[in-house]
């Protein structure tokens, strides 16, 4: 008989328990630990728990420091936002001066509304859905003029034609690729009794160039139809004056909410994390009748934000009315001097001190460049700089060109410089 081989007790795998507690420091929970536990126990091998746990880590929300130099980068949430909601119990849907149920459209529409110098205005959950809500509520089963030069794709494969689909709107295609005017919009309502819309879209992630010709707000008025403007980015007021120093040069030509109603748009629509600069939201301001609408169809619920979400937007707004741009991390991002950006950059003490160019990124402003200054250091580390090993455990994204990689200061949150330096000096 052939005896039994042992392994050695020391060759023994830990338990799964074991293992698990192990790795109590990393912060998971302990049943995301006992799953990682178990895997490396199966593969064979269970020293690989550890950096199994830390795959798992990076697989979770989390923060991270920007210096991409894209100010609105959708893959980190676009718009950074600070906000001082409190968490307790709200009147979300109370009217504290009946004790009744109230709508939970009132407080942060009003101040929205009054930002926008406009009748009324409501909140969903993003500028897709506000745009969706207008369309079901305004114009189903009728005819929508756009300018073939707007029917606009943006992330995700979202599609202006397929949202009008699904809407229940019949898209009435006018003008050309490159040049529409009044006349086309006209010929649309004379062709069609049942034209609901005019339907305009900001061109906010391409621009057309050259042999071109486009309908301004103003002489769309008049038309007998209500005329709705998705302007998308989300800025206020043209006028900036939460700005100390006014509107920037490179956001001339925007669209701005405040103006677009003056000019004659009855409806806006435009996105909350953007140059809004608050959490992923969507607002429609404008005619009351048309709000009004828009909050009574049956959509309007299946899209509400929830309560956190208006919480921070409350906040946002009031922040907006008091002037207070430097309390938004977007505007005070955008606005820094570079005067101010290479005395942080020159703080960081590893790589070369340079001019670089900010885009604000988000879909918004294509082409734009807003000039500002990093760092720039030999070699690609990329990934070194994205485990967050020497900033805290928090991941820094930074960009890679012709082998060498850019941290641009001006996405950086000046909280988060001395976490950036002391990855640069680790390199």
């Amino acid at each position: 008989m052939v005896a039994a081989y042992h392994r050695p007790v020391s060759e023994r795998p830990p338990s799964v328990d074991a293992l698990a507690r192990s790795l109590s420091d990393t912060g998971l929970p302990h049943p995301l630990l006992v799953d990682v536990a178990r895997r490396a126990i199966a593969a064979g091998d269970h020293t690989t728990a550890r950096a199994g746990a830390q795959a798992l880590q990076r697989t979770l929300l989390q923060p991270v420091i920007n210096a991409t130099g894209v100010l609105l980068h959708t893959n980190m949430g676009r718009a950074p936002w600070a906000t001082n909601v409190d968490v307790r119990t709200t009147n979300l849907e109370l009217d504290l001066t009946t004790g009744q149920r109230g709508s939970r459209q009132s407080h942060v529409g009003q101040l929205f509304a009054r930002l926008c110098e406009a009748e009324s205005a409501m909140v969903v959950n993003n500028c897709a859905s506000a745009v969706l809500l207008v369309l079901a509520a305004l114009a189903a089963g009728r005819g929508v003029a756009v300018s073939r030069s707007e029917l606009v794709e943006i992330g995700g494969s979202f599609r202006v034609p397929d949202v009008m689909v699904q809407s229940g709107a019949r898209l009435v295609e006018v003008g050309t690729t490159n040049r529409t005017r009044r006349s086309d919009y006209e010929a649309a309502v004379a062709d069609h009794d049942d034209l609901a819309l005019a339907l305009k879209v900001h061109q906010s992630n391409y621009k057309i160039v050259g042999f071109t010709e486009a309908v301004e707000v103003e002489e769309l008025t008049g038309l007998g139809v209500p005329v709705v403007d998705d302007i998308g980015s989300g800025l206020l007021d043209s006028a900036c004056p939460w700005l100390r120093t006014g509107p920037p040069s490179w956001l001339a030509g925007e669209p701005a909410a405040k103006q677009t109603l003056a000019a004659g748009a009855d409806v806006v629509t435009f996105s909350g994390d953007k140059l809004l600069g608050g959490p992923q939201a969507g607002i429609i301001a404008g005619r009351a009748d048309l709000v009004d609408a828009c909050m009574r169809h049956p959509l309007a619920r299946a899209l509400r934000p929830g309560g956190l979400v208006l919480a921070a937007l409350q906040d946002l707004a009031l922040t907006y009315l008091r002037r207070d741009g430097d309390a938004i991390p977007f505007w005070r991002m955008a606005s820094a001097s570079k005067r101010d950006l290479r005395v942080r950059a020159e703080s960081l003490g590893h790589g070369v001190v340079s001019d670089m160019d900010s885009v604000p990124g988000g879909g918004t402003l294509p082409g734009v460049a807003i000039p500002s200054v990093g760092v720039v250091v030999d070699g690609d580390h990329a990934e070194q700089l994205r485990s967050g090993d020497r900033s805290g455990g928090v991941p820094i994204m930074a960009r890679v060109n012709e082998g060498q990689t850019y941290l641009d200061v001006r996405s950086i949150d000046p909280a988060h410089d001395q976490l950036v330096a002391s990855a640069l000096q680790a390199l």
